[in-house]
């Protein structure tokens, strides 16, 4: 039996309207997201776990699979980091100088292990994925971009939610003497 794939963006993958109305507060946990991971964007295929410190085997996924990437460059100096400048090309060269290790991420709340843990302690017993992801953003731009990190399954399983918990909330590092643009009030820092 011949399954035929189409190439056409599928009705599943077109962004509901109230999410599109809310698109900037999905741009800023977005944000969050990457930065509390410590994991940003990588060069691509196979050539990710030599562009970063983080060592180990990556494990192969079909997250994304057949999809041109991007090039490294476009990746990596086009972006909405608005803690290192407003500007697409601004974070390219206000983060140039920054470090990410150590990272801490404190796990707090209805979690039957909370406590400050550093980046490593999630990643080191954890399986290292490779993905693509397509990326298509409100301004009318979109990259295929690859990713290598683990899983939030991961990072649930090992704070073992209690029963009483709902949510995952993310908030953002909140240090402007490392992101110099938090000093502005383009957004109200640290955000949600």
């Amino acid at each position: 039996m011949v399954i035929k794939t189409s190439p056409e963006i599928r009705s599943s993958e077109i962004t509901p309207k109230g999410v599109y109305l809310r698109r900037r507060e999905f741009l800023q946990a977005s944000a969050a997201a990457m930065a509390a991971a410590g994991l940003g964007v990588l060069p691509g295929i196979g050539e990710a776990q030599t562009r970063t410190k983080i060592k180990g085997p990556i494990k192969k996924t079909s997250y994304g699979a057949g999809e041109k990437v991007n090039l490294y460059q476009h990746v990596t100096t086009y972006n909405n980091f608005y803690e290192f400048g407003t500007g697409k090309e601004d974070p390219a060269v206000n983060a140039r100088n920054f470090r990410s290790t150590p990272w801490t991420i404190e796990v707090e709340g209805e979690v039957a292990k909370p406590a400050k843990y550093n980046l490593e302690d999630f990643i080191k017993p954890s399986t290292l994925e490779e993905r693509i992801y397509r990326m298509r953003c409100v301004e009318a731009w979109s990259m295929v971009i690859p990713w290598v990190g683990f899983p939030i399954k991961d990072v649930i399983d090992r704070v073992q939610p209690t029963g009483k918990a709902q949510f995952i909330e993310f908030i953002t590092l909140e240090d402007p003497s490392r992101m110099p643009y938090q000093k502005s009030n383009v957004l109200d820092w640290p955000y949600v």
